[in-house]
Order: C-alpha cells, then structure tokens, then sequence
C-alpha cells in the first residue's frame, strides 16, 4: 500500500466522491477504521467560488483566496476519476491568460476583452454576463481521515445556500479505494464531483443528487 501524505504534492491522483443528504452510517466507519491524521486536517473550512459552464463537464474551475485554480478531467478508470491541474492563475488576472487559458476551459464564446488586466470583480461581471456561465458560492467544512492509506474526508457543504453532504476517497492507488469503499459501507453509491454536484443543486443538470 503507497504512503501518502495529506497535502503533498505527488502524481495525480483518482478520487471517489458522492454527495446528498446524509452518510451518517458511512462517516462513522469512516471516522472509526481512520488512522491518525495531522490535527490540520480534522477540521477544515474554506469559502470558494466555482465557476460552471453548461458547454462542457471536463475542467473544474474554482477560485479561493483570490486565486484560480482550473483542473481537467484525464479519465475514468473503474468508474474513478483521474484530474489533472490545468492553470493556476492569481487576480488581477492578465488578458492573455483569460483568452488563451480561461474562457477555453469554459468552451464558451468569448468576451470582448479590452483591458490588459481584470479584477476579481471585473471577470466575475463577464462570467454573469454569459448565460452560459454560473459564478455559485461553495462553503466547505470539512473533516479529514486516512483509511486504507487512502485521503478520505466527510463535508458539509453549502452551495448557494443549499446544504448537502459529500464523502470521498481519493489516491494514486485504485485497489485502495475501493477496499475503502467496500470498508466503510459506500458499494452501489454514485460517484460525482463538485461540477456534477452543483448543477444538479442549481438546476443547470436535471439529474437529483446523489443518494437522495
């Protein structure tokens, strides 16, 4: 079984999540079969921005202390998803990279860009502007475990407001999550990501969420 580190950096990894209302049965196993983990980690809150497009379910774009973070989708394997960093870029944010990097990430038409560089609040209004686009407000709290040397955490999640839960395993080895999964009781549960997730919450997908 690989070691792997909470924050490290290392190759990327394949994650399983799930979201709905309750994984209370799930969270317990989960909390109970974890080894210790650093206390930074126990509890964790964050407020971020996720940028979704209608026109495409392949690059997570999502903005946290003023800075964009864009991750692509690589593949799926055993019905696991593999992501990829694709761009991190900081506000204010050059006009370049909005035309070569960003606005392609949303594979949306795109604004007329007349300025060198755009503000947080600035790039926002253009993201409004689109009606193929949705700037929705992401709270996380979440509580952070390690089973089967695997990166797990529960959250409590608020998107625009709507609360819902998430559970997730992540890791560069497979066979680990899914011994995870069978572990802690989540065999047969749907596996999405925040992209899925929050179009579902805000109507963009007409699919319910997971578990309901």
């Amino acid at each position: 079984m690989a070691e792997l580190k909470i924050g490290e950096i290392s190759k990327p990894r394949f994650e399983f999540r799930s979201f709905g209302q309750c994984f209370c049965e799930a969270h317990k196993r989960m909390a109970r079969l974890s080894a210790p983990v650093p206390e930074k980690v126990w509890e964790r809150q964050s407020d971020e921005i996720y940028i979704i497009s209608a026109k495409n379910d392949i690059n997570n774009t999502k903005i946290r202390d003023g800075k964009m973070d864009i991750k692509t989708f690589v593949q799926s394997v055993d019905g696991l998803e593999q992501w990829n960093p694709l761009m991190k870029g900081e506000f204010p944010i050059s006009r370049e990279v909005l035309e070569k990097e960003v606005f392609p990430a949303f594979m949306v038409e795109m604004p007329a860009l007349t300025k060198d560089t755009y503000t947080y609040d600035e790039f926002i209004e253009m993201v409004k502007a689109n009606p193929d686009l949705a700037a929705v407000r992401v709270h996380k709290q979440r509580f952070g475990y390690m089973v089967n040397g695997t990166i797990c955490e529960v959250g409590n999640v608020l998107i625009n407001g709507a609360k819902v839960v998430t559970i997730n395993s992540e890791s560069t080895e497979i066979e680990d999550i899914k011994k995870t999964i069978k572990d802690v009781g989540l065999e047969g549960v749907e596996n999405i990501n925040y992209l899925q997730a929050i179009k579902r919450v805000i109507g963009m997908s007409d699919k319910p969420l997971a578990n309901e």
